[in-house]
């Protein structure tokens, strides 16, 4: 590899050249050319250095452009962390905080009520044991869930109400969800939800302006985070790579989104500010978000949090210490649910053996439905980004394959 633009070489951080570039080969000879996926992205950085960088394949299955470092993806969930961050800097501004009832900022969740027993149509509800908080927003312990999860009449009642239909604001979307049984009483349980986007109104409410605002003026502006937003505007248009939906029974792929002026989701300002799923990015974009976190809360003479604060969301704020899995059972997860717990927008590794990868005790991650994902490794000072297009996240262990190839280059 040839050095990067400040003239550092992978040996110069301590990376193996040859070793890393194993990874694009792999991904190469084992998805894109037996057609599993259109392309692979991966990015690493070593002490703030870019000493990895490799873009495989192109933006359409089986045709289109080559990917480049202009492409644009969509992350999906790694939206969370950004949403998170918001919320991070309105706390420090003491516009919010973690033990707040949520109802304080949206009066309507104060009477929403917990299911008991029932069907669809006919079922019981009951008061929690204790009001949601800001803090089970972040940490997916709110009592919300997703209507894709397909395990709870609940998840059935979200998805008859159509909750996270993209015609709506995220007011409008939050005051019907408050409507809604909870799964469990908050705190009890970690269920992966819309919880960060009721976070993302919290944001809107605490702050007085619109989430899109909020992110371009405050963390996107700052960070020159400039192919990072809700939509693609049009001169970025070609950019926009497709996206792709593989049938898990099946295996069948389709395409869920097209590629460009051909996208129906993201060629406009969408009503819903989707602050769980709803933003598209670049990795270079990504990786300044990631960097700013690595860096304690700044970047380039910008600080958006303070290193106590950063610290802090990366703990496990599961209680009692508990991980993904002793808290959250059978549902969905964006990383290994064993040895992981949960901070403030993220996984952070608790317990490294347990995760079945290498790695470092509060290493802080999270991935998106099309298969994106990065990770934040501050004992090694590592961040490590992929992205490919192909929904949903975990039909292939892209995830981990990864994480083995990278770590595998490490010298010293």
């Amino acid at each position: 590899m040839t050095p990067n633009e400040d003239g550092i070489e992978a040996s110069d951080v301590g990376l193996n050249e040859e070793r890393l570039n194993r990874i694009p080969e792999f991904f190469a000879d084992n998805y894109l050319d037996t057609g599993k996926l259109p392309c692979m992205a991966t990015l690493i950085s070593r002490n703030g250095q870019i000493v990895h960088e490799a873009y495989r394949g192109r933006d359409e299955l089986g045709g289109g452009d080559p990917i480049g470092p202009d492409t644009i993806f969509r992350i999906y969930s790694m939206t969370k962390p950004i949403t998170s961050v918001a919320a991070m800097m309105l706390f420090e501004e003491s516009k919010l905080r973690l033990d707040h009832p949520v109802h304080h900022y949206i009066p309507e969740f104060a009477d929403t009520e917990m299911w008991v027993k029932g069907t669809l149509d006919d079922y019981e509800t009951r008061k929690p044991l204790r009001p949601m908080e800001v803090r089970d927003l972040f940490t997916h312990t709110s009592g919300l869930t997703y209507g894709f999860l397909m395990q709870h009449e609940v998840d059935a009642l979200y998805r008859r109400e159509k909750i996270g239909r993209p015609d709506e604001t995220l007011e409008e979307m939050c005051k019907r969800l408050a409507k809604l049984p909870l799964l469990f009483s908050p705190g009890t349980r970690w269920n992966y939800s819309h919880s960060t986007d009721v976070l993302g109104r919290v944001v809107e409410v605490a702050s007085g302006q619109s989430l899109d605002q909020f992110f371009r003026e405050r963390i996107f502006g700052p960070l020159n985070m400039v192919d990072t937003d809700f939509f693609v505007p049009e001169e970025k248009l070609p950019r926009l790579m497709a996206c792709y939906s593989r049938d898990p029974e099946t295996g069948k792929v389709s395409q869920s989104d097209g590629k460009g002026a051909e996208s129906k989701a993201y060629r406009a300002q969408p009503p819903l500010l989707n602050a769980g799923g709803g933003l598209v990015s670049t990795l270079r974009d990504y990786h300044n978000f990631c960097l700013m976190l690595l860096h304690g809360g700044a970047l380039n003479g910008t600080r958006l949090l303070s290193p106590k604060t950063v610290e802090f969301m990366r703990l496990n704020h599961l209680p009692e210490n508990r991980t993904i899995r002793q808290m959250g059972d059978k549902t969905f997860s964006e990383a290994r649910m064993e040895g992981n717990g949960f901070g403030l927008g993220g996984s952070t590794i608790v317990n490294v053996a347990d995760t079945m990868q290498p790695g470092s005790v509060g290493t802080f991650s999270w991935g998106g439905l099309a298969n994106t994902f990065f990770w934040i490794d501050y004992e090694e000072e590592m961040i490590a980004i992929q992205a490919t297009q192909m929904i949903p996240s975990g039909c292939y262990p892209l995830r981990p394959q990864f994480q083995q190839l990278a770590y595998a280059a490490i010298e010293w």
